[in-house]
């Protein structure tokens, strides 16, 4: 049962995250409706020519068509299945903090508004990593989305009768290491080193890590990802401007999802 479950968890993953990257496409080139989805086919970027169903399955047709058109055979990138996997790969993790069998309806629903939570998040990454940018209105939704989940964790917090004024000292303490660390760097670099937006999204992380070290952890992952991935890119150019977005992204995933070995195991 737990395996059928984290292969479903997978695949609706990764459908989500190519139906996210090809929506951060159509939001960035609609013109005139830049802030609206449009429900167009998908079509190649080249030759215009719209995408069979068949070319549209998310990681098997890229590995099938080797990154290419099938019709005018030209290179169609890697960021969809880059956003597939890491959609993926993020509902696969987040699925081990859920149990089966002795769940109750609230660790269902706070489970539930997580995976929502994440492909807002997601779809901030890769709109960031594609074009720079992080869209407010999906941050503004990402951090109402948080709130509800902290409001709920409050709620789960006050069931199991622990001290509700600890884990909201917890939670505010999260939201000045992680928020406030990137809207220091914006002020003092005046958004040189990070985005304007980048600050609003590690915030909206730390209300749902609602703690001082989980919150340090996604910093410091967000950070070494960066620095790991970008390091041969930014070296000898320092006008590289880094996109921390996916990567924050991926930092909030990991602590997220071993939230309890890092409480546990690191206090």
């Amino acid at each position: 049962m737990e395996i059928g479950f984290f292969i479903f968890l997978f695949i609706i993953g990764a459908c989500i995250g190519s139906f996210l990257c090809c929506q951060a496409r159509r939001l960035h080139y609609g013109g005139t409706h830049r802030h609206k989805l449009h429900s167009k086919r998908s079509i190649c970027m080249h030759c215009k020519k719209p995408l069979a169903w068949y070319d549209n399955i998310p990681l098997v047709s890229w590995s099938i068509l080797r990154g290419k058109c099938r019709h005018c055979h030209h290179s169609i990138g890697i960021a969809e299945s880059l956003s597939e996997l890491l959609a993926a790969g993020s509902f696969l993790l987040l699925g081990s903090t859920i149990n089966l069998t002795s769940s109750t309806i609230l660790e269902w629903a706070i489970f539930i508004l997580i995976l929502i939570f994440i492909s807002v998040l997601i779809f901030l990454g890769i709109y960031d990593g594609l074009y720079g940018e992080l869209p407010t209105i999906f941050l503004i939704i990402a951090i109402v989305i948080g709130c509800i989940v902290l409001a709920l964790h409050t709620w789960q917090t006050v069931s199991l009768s622990k001290p509700i004024s600890e884990f909201i000292i917890n939670a505010l303490i999260a939201i000045l290491i992680l928020g406030g660390t990137y809207l220091l760097l914006y002020l003092i670099s005046k958004g040189r080193w990070v985005g304007d937006g980048d600050w609003l999204l590690a915030t909206a992380m730390a209300i749902v890590l609602a703690h001082p070290l989980l919150a340090l952890v996604a910093l410091f992952l967000a950070n070494f990802i960066a620095c790991l991935v970008m390091l041969p890119t930014v070296k000898g150019n320092t006008k590289a401007k880094i996109h921390f977005g996916p990567f924050l992204v991926a930092g909030f995933v990991i602590a997220y999802s071993f939230s309890h070995f890092f409480i546990t195991f690191m206090l």
